[in-house]
């Protein structure tokens, strides 16, 4: 058996907190998850009797894959027990929001403006066809839709 890459020593203080997690409260299930995974890969200080369990055993203990396993000693080895138990906040949104103040603005006032020549009033379908023209970008009538709802 290959020697473990990323060894996890938990303090007395942080084996309680697990230990907390994983018996009372109300945690996230990957929270109480991760936190018997560590309780798992512990590492007694040595003279103790404990078994040094395999990355394999302890996946099938937690009902998880053997990369969980790892990825949680190697968050824990560089980050920490922070790192291992809170998610990491996103810097960035995914996609950039196409509708901004100005866009906003543009749409209200086209829905206040005359609709095309030939037609009556405004649908969605028009805003969506003339957005391009009058916004400079092209909107989905759903789009739209979402921010002439929020008028009032």
């Amino acid at each position: 058996m290959r020697e473990k890459q990323y060894k996890v020593l938990l303090t007395q203080a942080e084996r309680d907190l697990l230990s907390l997690i994983t018996k009372k409260g109300n945690h996230p299930a990957q929270q109480i998850i991760r936190a018997t995974i560590l309780l798992l890969l512990d590492q007694k200080p040595e003279g103790t009797k404990e078994t040094i369990r395999t990355d394999a055993a302890i996946a099938e203990a937690c009902r998880c894959e053997t990369k969980l396993v790892y990825t949680v000693s190697k968050q824990y080895v560089e980050g920490g027990l922070d790192r291992v138990l809170t998610r990491r906040k996103r810097e960035t949104p995914p996609v950039p929001p196409k509708v901004t103040g100005e866009v906003e603005a543009k749409i209200i006032a086209m829905a206040c403006g005359q609709p095309p020549a030939g037609h009556s009033r405004w649908t969605l379908r028009l805003y969506e066809e003339h957005s391009k023209k009058y916004i400079g970008i092209q909107l989905s009538d759903t789009t739209i839709r979402a921010v002439l709802k929020k008028l009032p």
